[in-house]
């Protein structure tokens, strides 16, 4: 493991590694300090000579991989727009363990559990790190300390800011299509493996040395719409399955059945309502969570009641929000990832149904993003602290499961609400401090639970708006103390002092460490 460096205080109390594998590391400044300097990383020049015919397509991804230099060091980047259907990731790294490549950086966009398979790499040196968002079985692995260097974790948005930026530079992107040409144009919104949009590697196509698009439809020019532009690919590849769309479908895709989280859903639903956020004309967005999709099938009652449309939602997509279109309660779905079939489809046939990208979407180091202008955003959380501060990564037991994905960047929304429930599995989930701070407390607005709402008092214009109403309002001190008397105060986990991983703010400092979990 990489232990060359110092612990430094940042802005939230933290204490931060100065550098990450040997690159200098910005501590957080706080919410809106850092002001990043300089231009935009720019790829290097390419000439239409190198690529006669414009005739992309070589035999195969080993083939392809060869030809785009693959060597020891270099950074591979891969897309989660299968999500645990992805069956590309596994292939690359099978190549390069064939040939004996080592100490690749992974800089995947997220992992899912599919991609256990790629455990034996990290073990063999084939893969060094991985930077992104890991699910399951690779975030316990990096806890547990057993990754040869420090992994980083980054929002969507803070994804792209950092290939933008050229703190993450791209040696070979490798980019998974529904269908593609010969000329490199893809999409995935058809084919036998559509995914939906492409927007993950939109900053990969553009920044990349080396591009590679892998489809399983591989269509004569013009492939239309194309998602990512055939100017910006280097080869195409056409293989027997490039992923497994029906995959796309995961746990936190479906809508709860619980009758605590429909609970949760109803009374965020019924708060946004008291306090006027749902009015003619205003904007959503809700996560993947269960509980998340639950309250927009809330909104939708009220909305029909009231006779009121959104004018537009945030996606990612899925079936309920596709119902709402279609129904015109939202005049547009700027969809940024797609959660299932349904949202596939409707982004293929309805052109209300827009592809959006982590630029246009929550990219920080841009001139504006969608995100400032959504009037209300549902997100979830693992932990929140008295101060409002939430952690989505690390569980109470401090191993890291879970990815940041947009999460931090719809903090930037108008207003946010994490519905939660009080305690899971007999563990308060608001406490003193949280293990991992991903997001600060001043952008979190209102924490709905099952026994009551507590309203960050920041928000005095929200706590005027509710008195008089029969909403269970609460201290976040008294839910905190609620739960300690229901399950008794958690007990903190058992970490070392090695960091194992940072968690980037959007804006490419660091805002907090993971250390090891000691077994």
């Amino acid at each position: 493991m990489f232990t060359n460096y110092k612990l430094v205080k940042n802005a939230a109390g933290r204490m931060v590694p100065d550098n990450i594998n040997g690159q200098a590391a910005v501590p957080y400044m706080g919410v809106d300090k850092y002001k990043a300097e300089g231009r935009k990383y720019a790829p290097k020049i390419s000439r239409i000579a190198d690529y006669p015919n414009g005739y992309k397509v070589v035999e195969s991804l080993k083939d392809a991989l060869i030809k785009a230099g693959i060597k020891d060091g270099m950074t591979i980047s891969t897309h989660h727009h299968f999500r645990d259907g992805d069956l590309l990731a596994n292939m690359i790294f099978d190549i390069a363990h064939e040939l004996g490549i080592k100490d690749l950086r992974w800089f995947p966009s997220a992992s899912f559990p599919c991609h256990s398979h790629l455990l034996q790499y990290l073990e063999d040196g084939t893969i060094s790190h991985i930077e992104g968002s890991m699910n399951g079985p690779l975030g316990k692995y990096c806890s547990l300390g057993k990754m040869s260097k420090m992994a980083v974790l980054r929002s969507h948005g803070g994804r792209y800011q950092a290939v933008q930026d050229g703190e993450v530079k791209i040696d070979i992107a490798v980019i998974g299509a529904g269908s593609a040409d010969t000329f490199g144009n893809a999409n995935g919104v058809e084919g036998q493996s559509a995914s939906g949009l492409l927007g993950f590697a939109l900053a990969d196509s553009q920044y990349a040395d080396k591009v590679i698009v892998v489809t399983d439809n591989l269509k004569p020019f013009p492939c239309i719409p194309w998602q990512i532009q055939g100017n910006y690919v280097d080869f195409v590849v056409k293989i027997e399955k490039v992923g497994i769309p029906e995959k796309i479908v995961s746990g936190t895709t479906n809508i709860t059945k619980s009758p605590d989280k429909l609970l949760l859903a109803e009374m965020t639903a019924k708060f946004c309502d008291i306090t006027g956020i749902i009015h003619e004309g205003f904007s959503f967005q809700a996560g993947a969570g269960g509980t998340a999709l639950s309250v927009g099938e809330y909104f939708a009652e009220i909305m029909r009641k009231k006779g009121i449309k959104a004018s537009f939602a945030r996606g990612g997509s899925n079936k309920y929000l596709v119902k709402m279109l279609n129904e015109g309660l939202v005049g547009y779905i700027l969809d940024g990832q797609t959660f299932d079939l349904d949202g596939v489809t409707s982004m293929r046939d309805n052109p209300r149904h827009v592809m959006t990208s982590p630029f246009t979407s929550y990219n920080y180091h841009g001139k504006g993003n969608f995100a400032q202008l959504v009037d209300v955003a549902i997100l979830g959380a693992t932990e929140v602290d008295v101060n409002y501060n939430a952690n989505v990564v690390t569980h109470s037991d401090g191993y890291l499961l879970h990815g940041i994905g947009g999460w931090q960047n719809c903090l930037y929304s108008k207003t946010v609400i994490l519905p939660l429930p009080l305690f899971r599995d007999r563990i308060p989930v608001i406490i003193d401090e949280v293990t991992t701070l991903c997001g600060p407390g001043e952008l979190i607005d209102v924490i709905v639970t099952e026994r009551g709402i507590a309203i960050n008092p920041l928000r005095t214009d929200l706590l005027e708006l509710v008195k008089g109403s029969d909403l269970p309002i609460k201290t976040i001190q008294e839910l905190k103390e609620e739960a300690e008397a229901i399950c008794g105060k958690p007990e903190k986990p058992k970490l070392g002092e090695e960091v194992v991983a940072v968690i980037k703010w959007v804006d490419g400092t660091v805002i907090d460490s993971v250390r090891r979990v000691i077994e």
